[in-house]
């Protein structure tokens, strides 16, 4: 199946917000031409759904417009920054269908016109070197009905802070000894406007420009020129930046930027049973809580992909959520919802058994092996049958036998008949147990008339059974995934978020798959019928099969909005 690119229109093309509004409105009173987004990450960590929605929305206007999106990496803190986070990083933005083309830039590509830039502040009596530390800093800054205090180095004088700030690029000074600060009011009721830090002194090797520079401009001194030299008509944050944007305009005044533009801010997304702090996922990574930064119960684009989420569901959500001005929550059955009406329509279908207990055949000859034709896909006709051996010993699920049924449980039982899929009618004469009373295997006789799973003489049982022939099964890790967090808001109330964590969130069992499945490729999702969807692991090995249960065929969305 072909993902869309940047040059393609994404699934919201017909699903307007206002923001798409807004950039609508620019290019009908001649504001712009073309929209210019960008996607702007730190290289600190891995992406997750919420960037999802954030990569959905610029590629996607971009698109939509025809104008193109840059991808940005917002490098500006070496201490935090790796060569893995952005290939990481590259690679989920193409896994999610979009191109960049040759729109790939760095805020490291500009470190030398934003200190020029930044001189320029200086020259102008709009930037000074302050000796103050962190917490000298954040304890004059005042309060939000106190003003802040003017440091005791705000008056120095241009000559001085022009020495100053290239002794501090030199490497003349240690961490924390000086700060550049833009001079602004310390009066301002917008806090970030009360003499914010430009640039620090950071001595660390960086990953693109190693070690020739030894200050780092602050996010918010780079990431506002950045997008004018880029040429970005439309800066789309998510709505903590709300306040952060007069000092993004105080800025683009106060420099001679090639170009001018505008940020908007839209709500962040949240879902219920998760945690989108990157602080906090990578504490669950290094604590060994998870598998790491792609474990499939983390909401990762990279763990989403290695548990079986199709890119189109992640899209088709980050349009369903739209873009909102207000911050909400959001269920997580709503992205199931739609990643599970992706994978019902491409996903082939495939027989697995993950608890099995073994049923033999009594009439069923020895040496005989059938070949049952099956459907790969009933929504999709294209995808063609595939042969499924049949013998007489075959695996079907423990919870699909009751011994002594309950009222409603309508499977295999002693003296019950059921259907096995695309074979035949068997009924229950036995049941062996070991011990300890567990039962090991069921004696069955089976209906030779009903081959194909149809009865000449019109009965119907009420059960239909998925099945594995044991002398053909391949056996299987299968880790079954339930959400990461107990609670759905986790941490509420002030808890430690470890406190809620689910130690049921991954449970690994060991069951039998059809021989189809020892060529599933790694990251390739398929149905076992009635159970759920599942997708081979990269840890999957010839001989040595490893599935992750992506999502059970439940749809508790599609029931709610069933309900109305």
């Amino acid at each position: 199946m072909s993902e869309p690119n940047a040059e393609t229109p994404s699934p919201a093309a017909d699903h307007r917000d206002f923001i798409r509004d807004i950039v609508a409105a620019d290019i009908a009173s001649g504001r712009i031409g073309v929209p210019v987004t960008r996607f702007p990450p730190e290289p600190n960590g891995y992406l997750h759904i919420g960037h999802a929605k954030s990569i959905c929305l610029n590629f996607g206007i971009a698109a939509e417009f025809g104008g193109h999106c840059n991808l940005r990496f917002d490098d500006t803190n070496p201490v935090k920054e790796e060569q893995e986070y952005i290939d990481s990083i590259q690679a989920d933005v193409r896994w999610l269908g979009f191109d960049w083309g040759e729109n790939l830039f760095h805020a490291s590509d500009y470190f030398e016109q934003l200190y020029a830039w930044a001189v320029h502040l200086i020259r102008e009596g709009k930037a000074f070197v302050d000796d103050l530390s962190a917490d000298e800093i954040r304890e004059t800054r005042g309060t939000l009905t106190e003003p802040g205090t003017d440091s005791p180095h705000r008056g120095r004088g241009v000559e001085e802070n022009l020495d100053l700030f290239a002794r501090m690029r030199a490497g003349e000074f240690p961490n924390g000894a000086r700060v550049l600060r833009a001079r602004i009011d310390m009066a301002s009721p917008n806090i970030n406007l009360r003499d914010p830090v430009l640039y620090r002194i950071v001595h660390a090797s960086h990953p693109r420009t190693g070690d020739a520079w030894c200050i780092y401009p602050t996010y918010d001194y780079a990431h506002g020129q950045s997008d004018a030299i880029e040429g970005v008509t439309h800066s789309i944050c998510t709505l903590e930046f709300d306040v952060h944007r007069p000092l993004y305009d105080w800025l683009i005044a106060n420099l001679p930027v090639p170009h001018v533009p505008r940020q908007y801010e839209f709500a962040r997304l949240a879902l219920t049973y998760t945690v989108l702090s990157k602080r906090f996922l990578l504490r669950l990574v290094n604590d060994g809580r998870v598998r790491g930064w792609d474990d499939p119960r983390m909401p990762t684009i990279s763990g989403l992909r290695r548990r079986g989420f199709p890119a189109e569901g992640i899209r088709n959500f980050a349009t369903a959520v739209g873009v909102a001005k207000a911050d909400s929550t959001h269920e997580v059955a709503l992205l199931e919802h739609h990643v599970r009406e992706v994978l019902n329509r491409t996903s082939h279908r495939r027989f697995g058994v993950i608890d099995p207990v073994k049923v033999v055949i009594t009439n069923f000859p020895d040496d005989l092996v059938e070949t049952m034709e099956v459907v790969n896909n009933p929504e999709d006709p294209s995808a063609g049958e595939r042969p499924v051996a049949f013998g007489r010993e075959l695996w079907i699920e423990r919870d699909d036998f009751m011994e002594a049924p309950a009222p409603k449980f309508f499977r295999l039982a002693p003296g019950r008949e059921v259907r096995l899929r695309n074979a035949y009618f068997i009924t229950c004469d036995e049941v062996v147990k070991d011990a300890d009373g567990r039962v090991t295997e069921l004696r069955c006789t089976y209906d030779p008339a009903t081959r194909g799973g149809d009865s000449p003489d019109g009965r119907r049982p009420k059960a239909t059974l998925h099945w594995v022939s044991a002398a053909h099964a391949i056996p299987a890790e299968i880790r079954l995934y339930d959400y990461l967090f107990t609670r759905p808001d986790p941490g509420a109330d002030g808890r430690d978020l470890l406190e809620d964590l689910n130690p049921a969130s991954e449970a690994i069992v060991h069951g039998y798959v059809e021989p189809a499945l020892a060529e599933a490729r790694p990251g390739e999702t398929v149905q076992f019928e009635r159970l759920g969807y599942f997708c081979a692991d990269p840890d999957s090995r010839p001989g040595a099969l490893v599935f992750n249960r992506a999502l059970t065929l439940k749809d508790t969305w599609a029931k709610v909005q069933a309900r109305g």
